[in-house]
């Protein structure tokens, strides 16, 4: 199963969960460091145990609270609430469940490996199925 397909799958195919999706992946593009800025505030953050079992797959969900001590006060749900036209309260809890799928996916070892066509290819291509 490809990263779409369990993007898709937990995100019943429908709904804000796919718009914030995509408005992950877009803010990723423009968040300073991207996924890797997001990693290190994880780190700073004392998160650096859920951020390499997200890494490696071993846990699948965060809780919202764990999502916001990690990402700190970077704003980065507010944007991603911005660019998904939902409540920063949804976009929370939608990037409880689609954050560590993307960390799991588009990180090796705890190094974070972006696509070549950056995330903003990738969330065209994830509202593609929903939309």
């Amino acid at each position: 199963m490809g990263f779409l397909d369990a993007i898709a799958g937990m995100t019943g195919h429908q709904g804000d969960n796919a718009k914030v999706a995509g408005g992950l992946m877009q803010a990723l593009d423009e968040h300073p460091g991207g996924l890797a800025g997001v990693m290190d505030s994880f780190k700073q953050n004392g998160m650096e145990q859920h951020l390499q079992n997200w890494s490696n797959g071993q846990q699948t969900t965060a809780t919202p609270e764990q999502l916001q001590q990690g990402i700190g006060g970077t704003g980065l749900v507010e944007r991603v609430a911005g660019k998904a036209g939902v409540s920063p309260q949804v976009a929370e809890m939608a990037m409880a469940v689609i954050l560590p799928a993307v960390m799991a996916h588009f990180t090796q070892g705890g190094q974070a490996a972006p696509p070549q066509g950056g995330f903003g290819g990738i969330a065209s291509q994830i509202l593609g199925r929903f939309l």
